[in-house]
């Protein structure tokens, strides 16, 4: 990648931001004449959460969140390839045209095909594996349809290997692949308890630079099109082959996870009993990576009504669980998964405990149950935790000190009391 460029793209943002935007058109047309302005610093991302700190109002977004940063990458590649325009004429694109270029721009399958360190699915096959108990199977599989082909991962415990009890579909962040996410999250082992079968889809770098699920592109964001026909795809399959109704199947997933587990229980609320959210952001929130950037630093309002779920009959019950020292995805994102989730109606209750896990992260459970007691929303908000799974280690992007993320968001999805607190 060109550092260069990337660092130009940074500093175009920040002033479209500032609404100078004869500075971001100089910045992107320095950028697509491959002269990248002067000062630009290359980027250098940090995987390592923060340290414990709150922040109480918006802040400036890390320029080197992995969430959407494939998107400007993709247009590096993009522009490095357009040599049939001279550089004069590339000098003389608009702001508006620029900015299309950069949000189009897409990497082809061969571009990633003989990249060291990664599988021929495009998934990358380094990083830790999860521990597989004997009598289980963690095997890879494939699965194609007219919207495209995605690689995943199978857990199927040895305590219920003919007949399981349920089916949850793990959605992984940016720069992970299912065996990081399986290793990091533990989901494997908690699975293995309650009977349930785990898959991991994987998003490949053909598809988004840095292996991000593209949770903020209108043609994602639909059902019967895009990403979540794909997830959805492999999640029928599964449901067929063994025998599960849809009140047994859930989705999950962190970070871009997150948000497009979040796409999936609105755009197939028929599919899906419930939703787990982890550091994600609320459907609708993003339609390219401007918004995206925006919603991530908390310069976003609430969900429009128009992008709301028509069919509230099916309403999922939700799980989020957000750090409160995230420095990559603002803390009040969950407030807006939340608030969009919340059940309608006269009879909910709302209940908030405070708590502190075994590891000494302190937080704030917010749980709305329905007329019945039924929990329909729980919301975590952890103090100091960063951008990372609560209560995971092995892997990427986890905080081994917090309550566990994966044991309450199974505990959730099946209806069994809270096993911390």
């Amino acid at each position: 990648m060109n550092n260069d460029f990337f660092a130009t793209m940074r500093r175009a943002t920040s002033s479209t931001r500032a609404l100078n935007l004869a500075e971001a058109t100089r910045v992107i047309q320095d950028a697509l004449s491959g002269h990248p302005a002067s000062g630009a610093r290359s980027s250098n991302p940090d995987i390592t959460p923060p340290p414990p700190m709150r922040r109480s109002k918006p802040f400036a977004v890390d320029p080197d969140a992995e969430i959407i940063e494939a998107e400007t990458k993709q247009a590096d590649e993009t522009t490095d390839r357009i040599g049939d325009v001279a550089p004069s004429q590339r000098l003389r694109k608009p702001l508006g045209e620029a900015l299309r270029i950069l949000r189009e721009g897409r990497l082809a399958v061969s571009a990633f095909e003989s990249m060291p360190g990664r599988s021929f699915s495009g998934i990358p096959n380094h990083g830790p594996s999860p521990t597989i108990p004997e009598g289980a199977q963690f095997t890879s599989r494939s699965f194609s349809c007219a919207a495209g082909s995605r690689s995943y991962k199978l857990y199927v415990p040895a305590s219920a290997p003919d007949r399981p009890h349920g089916l949850v579909v793990m959605l992984h962040g940016c720069k992970q692949h299912p065996d990081d996410f399986a290793s990091g999250t533990g989901m494997n082992a908690v699975a293995e308890t309650h009977g349930l079968i785990v898959a991991y889809p994987g998003q490949t770098g053909a598809h988004n630079a840095s292996s991000c699920w593209n949770w903020f592109r209108p043609g994602d964001q639909m059902r019967d099109a895009g990403e979540p026909s794909i997830i959805a795809g492999i999640t029928m399959e599964l449901m067929s082959e063994f025998r599960l109704d849809r009140s047994r199947v859930f989705v999950a997933g962190l970070s871009a996870g997150g948000a497009m587990a979040a796409v999936m229980g609105e755009t197939y609320p028929d599919l899906y009993a419930a939703v787990g959210i982890h550091s994600g952001l609320a459907y609708g929130s993003a339609n390219d990576v401007m918004s995206a950037f925006s919603v991530m630093r908390g310069d976003a309002s609430l969900v429009s009504p128009s992008k709301r779920r028509a069919n509230v009959a099916h309403a999922v019950r939700t799980i989020i669980f957000q750090g409160a020292a995230d420095m990559t995805v603002h803390p009040s994102n969950g407030e807006r998964i939340a608030a969009a989730a919340s059940p309608p109606g006269a009879d909910i209750v709302t209940r908030t405990k405070t708590g502190r896990s075994a590891g000494g992260r302190t937080y704030r459970r917010t749980t709305v149950t329905d007329a019945h007691e039924t929990p329909m929303l729980e919301y975590w908000l952890v103090e100091g935790t960063g951008h990372a799974w609560s209560g995971g280690h092995g892997g990427s992007y986890t905080d081994p000190h917090g309550p566990d993320a994966t044991s309450e968001m199974v505990g959730f999805f099946l209806g069994k009391p809270n096993i911390q607190g």
